[in-house]
């Protein structure tokens, strides 16, 4: 969907300013999708030459609760960590924008897989395993307390990292379920009855690390992982727990993100961030991310309901997506101990 003129009057006289000299901007358009963001792709011209840009506005509503500052500084803190765009600007009061936003470079020549894409990587998932798992690794090997996340965000004590991140995902079933939910609520008293063990160390946790967020090559090479709005200080073993979920399989049970199994997968994690899965730690992060997935399409349906959002990807999330996670946390619940 393109953007109004009046739009990209506005991101011109925005770059004008902060770079100090006049800047057209061209082929500004509305990337559909984004749940937490209005993401726009356009191309700035400053001094002969070409810029090709990413801007991700706040809406006036927004299906995850999120900062953009967070983003941004996640996107400067990961920059030769992990493979991400450069970050270029952020405004947090909003300027000629109104709204708050911030600029990234723009990744081309990639592709990007559905959720609901069977086998989407091909003979090249073992490959793009190796990338996706080693870098995941070396963002838990990062030490954040000098990065710009690490400066913006609150650090968790290691003991508590876990019940921060349950609290604060109990509160969005709370708030947003329209229904019960026995098999959630059975999970968040077991979780809850038998904590993880501590953090082995405190990083910075991505938060929403997937296949859906990896962009590739299409020959087993990552070129970027997006969509760092969910990123805080917490336990790595999280983010790990998050990317091995089941619901995450591409219809391929056992092939993890659909690229690899689960036991090259840590083995890839391990090397990279000189960490070692603790067996408890992996189970407890692992239910404990079948509820998150609960609550992200707990609350993705209820924002199509309420009509905020109509992208149909909602409306599938609280049936079929909801249901599968359900079934999910009910295997894990039977083996949890």
């Amino acid at each position: 969907m393109s953007a109004s003129p009046l739009a990209a009057a506005q991101v011109a006289a925005y770059l004008s300013r902060i770079w100090g000299t006049p800047v057209s901007i061209d082929a500004l358009a509305r990337i559909p999708g984004g749940a937490s963001r209005e993401t726009y792709r356009f191309d700035a011209t400053a001094d002969g030459k070409l810029h090709q840009l990413i801007l991700r506005r706040d809406p006036g509503a927004s299906l995850i609760d999120t900062e953009s500052e967070t983003e941004f500084r996640a996107y400067q803190s990961a920059w030769g960590t992990v493979p991400v765009p450069r970050a270029v600007a952020l405004e947090a009061a909003g300027a000629e924008l109104e709204r708050p936003f911030f600029i990234m470079e723009r990744v081309e020549g990639g592709e990007v897989a559905s959720a609901f894409a069977r086998a989407p990587f091909g003979d090249h998932g073992e490959a793009l395993g190796e990338a996706f798992f080693s870098a995941l690794g070396r963002l838990a090997a990062l030490d954040p307390a000098n990065t710009p996340l690490g400066q913006h965000l609150p650090t968790p004590a290691p003991d508590e990292a876990w019940r921060i991140a349950l609290d604060y995902w109990e509160g969005v079933l709370d708030e947003d379920q329209q229904r019960p939910l026995p098999v959630a609520r059975a999970a968040i008293r077991r979780l809850r009855a038998n904590p993880p063990p501590p953090a082995q160390k405190i990083a910075i946790v991505h938060g929403d690390y997937r296949s859906g967020n990896v962009m590739h090559d299409g020959r087993g090479g990552m070129l970027a992982m997006f969509d760092w709005e969910m990123a805080h200080l917490g336990d790595p073993v999280e983010d790990l727990g998050w990317a091995l979920d089941p619901i995450w399989d591409h219809f391929e049970p056992g092939r993890v993100c659909g690229m690899t199994d689960r036991a090259r997968a840590l083995a890839h994690w391990e090397a990279a961030s000189g960490l070692k899965v603790d067996p408890r730690a992996m189970r407890w992060w692992s239910l404990f991310n079948s509820v998150k997935g609960r609550a992200i399409w707990t609350s993705a349906f209820k924002t199509f309901v309420d009509g905020g959002h109509t992208d149909p990807i909602l409306g599938v999330s609280g049936w079929y997506t909801a249901v599968r996670q359900d079934s999910i946390i009910a295997a894990q619940l039977e083996a949890f101990s």
